[in-house]
Order: C-alpha cells, then structure tokens, then sequence
C-alpha cells in the first residue's frame, strides 16, 4: 500500500524534553570509540571555547531516533515498519549539543517517494534548546521495501 502523500509536510508536536547529561556524553563517545578529551573533560572543552562538554556530532542520533518513531508509528500514515530500512542519515549542525542542554525535537516528512516499489520516507528533525534556539537538523531517510522483497527474504 502506498504511503499517502498527503502526509508531506505535516509537522508532528514536539518531542518531550531530552536533558543532555555529561554521563551520557562519556558513554555515547565510549560506544563510538571517540576518545576526544572535550567529551569528558570540562577544562578540555573550556580550552577548545566550549562552555560545558560537548558531544560528538552523532549523539543527537540518540536523542531524535525516539522522537521518529512518532512518525512511523503513526497509524495514519500506513507504514510497516517490518519492512523498514535504514537508507541515509545527514546532520547539519548549529552549534555542538552540550552537557546541561534541554533539547526538544520536532519532526516533519519533507517527501514521500515511490521507488521500484518501495516507499521512500525522508523526515526532517529540528532540534532545538530550551531557548528555541536551532542545535542541529536532522535529516532521515527510511525504506519502506516492496512486499514482494520484504517477502522473498
């Protein structure tokens, strides 16, 4: 079944607030590998201009992949999500999210495509702090496989 095309554009309500923690920070850069010291060293993010620890660029992955299960859970819009694939990930940064920052994510589908039957979703993710203030944009694309390749399997 095709995804309906009339869900371009819709705006889901905003995430509920996410409070960046400096554990979580260190353990996030522990699972990537990532042993730069301004993600567990104040004094280090202080020398690098940051006021707090910062955390690697794909931390936010963490904070809006729960946020985009809004979207495709949304029984409306008729995604099966056992056919889902992961097709792309971009972010584009506005400012380093930080220990101590309140963030909240909205979400938008920016496109709903056919393709060789699968079902192309792209979902925008603003990700702002308590201020309002833009901290990263998140750009998602999901594929929704064909029935006859989800089956074939």
């Amino acid at each position: 079944m095709a995804l309906d095309q009339s869900f371009v554009g819709r705006t889901y309500p905003p995430s509920r607030p996410y409070e960046v923690g400096r554990e979580k920070i260190r353990e996030f850069a522990e699972a990537v590998g990532d042993d730069n010291p301004a993600y567990t060293d104040a004094e280090a993010a202080r020398a690098l201009g940051h006021p707090e620890v910062i955390a690697p660029p794909t931390f936010v992955f963490s904070v809006t992949f729960r946020e985009a299960s809004t979207v495709v859970q949304d029984p409306e819009l008729g995604l099966d999500y056992a056919r889902v694939v992961h097709g792309g990930q971009r972010f584009v940064h506005h400012r380093p999210v930080r220990a101590g920052d309140v963030l909240w994510t909205t979400s938008t589908i920016e496109s709903i495509k056919s393709l060789a039957g699968n079902e192309v979703l792209d979902v925008r993710g603003d990700v702002r702090d308590a201020a309002g203030e833009p901290v990263v944009t998140v750009h998602t694309k999901l594929v929704a496989r064909a029935v006859e390749a989800a089956e074939g399997e």
